[in-house]
């Protein structure tokens, strides 16, 4: 008892454990419990916001969990021309193709073993986690147990190992996260989250918990409520707004693209370059600007019918069917229109610079398309 009183400094109120050694590393996983507050339990903690970043002379040592999914290689390659390419360590359980090893840092990283991701946070000095581990949407629901596994207790080690290297920790949240008990129409930051798929609950879940160990133990924790990401540099991932990367591919490939979802199944959507902008730029604003923990962000709102007519001003030849699938479409009507991210415009300044048509021409442009708009008699 004595030598566990003597790894559990106070800083600032709040204790942490120090893992500065294998014989730590081994007692503290048997811990019980790896926080402990010096107020009692009924008593709120001040939060305090730590960062070893922000003591250091240098840049943010930052570590993608996730990485070779629909995110975190673009991700990457933005963060490198901002902070430098050893500064940004790409991990994932899976190989990666020779050009993402080869553009910078990478290793291997399950997030289901604690011990693993320890080591890699100590031995990279990482000072920043950026956490996109996770199974999605559609996925999810065909592999329930994987889903919690990789969702929940995936999400509770990277909080334990956050919390315990006084990391500045990002999870992404999602549309998803609401249900069909919110409001669906500019779907505020505070509201009824009932989701109905595991995917959804797991990210309440993230929400949740990330912001009870912010206040409860100033774990600098920040996350963001994605709209559905369109990118021409990945694949679809099995994400439920997915067809809005597919439709590209096929209009490109053949001018036709058969959709999953209903002609007017509106959904709130972004490009990847204003998600990967507005990840940053939350990742660097000052924590006394940020009056929550778990924001919305938004750009745009379409259908399938409308991102069609608006790829057929560019590809004149693209036809659309629909063949609805009822899982994907029962989770796309239990999700917002479009979200209300008002405050995140108010507290960091968060704009967005790609609409609908700028999207489409972009996607094309990427694609190789001929994207000289059509003229319209």
């Amino acid at each position: 008892a004595q030598v566990v009183r003597m790894l559990r400094p106070v800083v600032g109120g709040t204790v942490r454990m120090l893992a500065c050694s294998s014989q730590t590393s081994v007692l503290l996983s048997v811990l019980p419990v790896r926080f402990q507050s010096a107020a009692p339990l009924h008593t709120q903690v001040k939060a305090r916001f730590y960062s070893a970043s922000s003591s250091e002379a240098g840049c943010p040592r930052i570590l993608i969990t996730g990485g070779l999914g629909q995110l975190g290689v673009s991700l990457a390659s933005f963060l490198r021309k901002r902070f430098g390419k050893d500064n940004v360590i790409l991990s994932d359980i899976k190989k990666p193709p020779d050009y993402v090893f080869c553009s910078g840092p990478f290793v291997f990283v399950n997030v289901l073993d604690l011990e693993n991701l320890r080591r890699v946070v100590v031995n990279n000095r990482v000072t920043w986690m950026l956490h996109y581990s996770a199974l999605l949407s559609a996925v999810g629901e065909g592999n329930l147990h994987l889903a919690k596994s990789l969702n929940i207790a995936g999400l509770h080690n990277v909080l334990d190992v956050a919390g315990e290297y006084n990391l500045r920790l990002f999870v992404p949240s999602t549309i998803g996260a609401f249900g069909p008990t919110s409001p669906r129409n500019q779907t505020p930051d505070l509201s009824i989250q009932r989701p109905r798929t595991i995917y959804g609950v797991s990210k309440v879940h993230a929400e949740l918990m990330g912001e009870y160990y912010c206040y409860r133990f100033g774990l600098d924790f920040r996350c963001l409520r994605y709209p559905g990401i369109i990118s021409a540099s990945s694949q679809p991932g099995g994400g439920t707004t997915d067809y809005a990367i597919q439709i590209f591919y096929d209009a490109v490939k053949s001018g036709k693209f058969e959709c999953y979802l209903g002609p007017s199944t509106r959904l709130p959507m972004m490009y990847i370059d204003d998600c990967i902008r507005a990840t940053l730029e939350l990742m660097e604003a000052p924590a006394e600007s940020l009056s929550m923990r778990t924001y919305n962000i938004n750009a745009m709102s379409f259908t399938p019918a409308e991102l069609a007519q608006e790829i057929s001003k560019h590809v004149p030849e693209f036809r659309i069917t629909y063949r609805v699938d009822p899982v994907r479409q029962a989770i796309a009507d239990s999700w917002p229109m479009s979200l209300d991210d008002s405050t995140a415009r108010k507290d960091w300044g968060w704009k967005h610079n790609f609409d609908l048509p700028e999207l489409v021409t972009m996607m094309l442009n990427l694609h190789g398309c001929d994207t000289r708009v059509a003229r319209i008699s």
